[in-house]
């Protein structure tokens, strides 16, 4: 129960709680670490039209950089690093998915190491569905953490027992 792709060790499932930053910024620093590990990412959105802006968006957030990507459309989705997709599946055999916009933490959570849910703390009706996603992961017996961002622009792990409205 809760154990990951590998077996041997707990899936985590990681609460990012944005209000200093917003997603555009955030998520592409996320998807690199995350490939500085060598983890394949699938990244899941609430619609197709938001896949086609996330899509634009990771070719130009920054103007030295660009994060290879496909969608989950494309003939080759299995050979992408970091995949883009409005629904559950897993072309890449990616071990970290990112879930936006409310998407549903995926029935085979377990067959991730890693799963990490992005949410608006500014919105009331995000942090109540995180909330109630924290109390499913920690039923499941995932490893979960929250974290927020500290008045430097750091992320650190939150020792609040899930999230909350506060925006400190």
């Amino acid at each position: 129960m809760g154990y990951g792709a590998h077996g041997d060790d707990m899936t985590e499932v990681l609460f990012y709680h944005l209000v200093r930053q917003p997603l555009e910024r955030v998520l592409p620093t996320l998807i690199e670490k995350s490939l500085e590990r060598g983890w394949r990412v699938v990244v899941q959105v609430g619609s197709p039209e938001r896949v086609e802006a996330l899509d634009a968006h990771l070719w130009t957030f920054r103007d030295d950089s660009f994060l290879p990507h496909g969608d989950w459309r494309g003939p080759n989705a299995q050979e992408h690093p970091v995949l883009l997709t409005a629904d559950e599946g897993n072309p890449n055999g990616a071990p970290v998915r990112f879930l936006l916009d409310g998407a549903a933490v995926p029935a085979d959570a377990a067959a991730y190491d890693r799963i990490v849910l992005l949410f608006d703390g500014d919105d009331v009706d995000a942090v109540a569905s995180a909330r109630e996603r924290w109390s499913a992961a920690k039923a499941k017996g995932f490893d979960v953490t929250y974290w927020r961002m500290d008045g430097e622009g750091r992320w650190r792990k939150s020792d609040n027992a899930g999230p909350t409205t506060e925006n400190g």
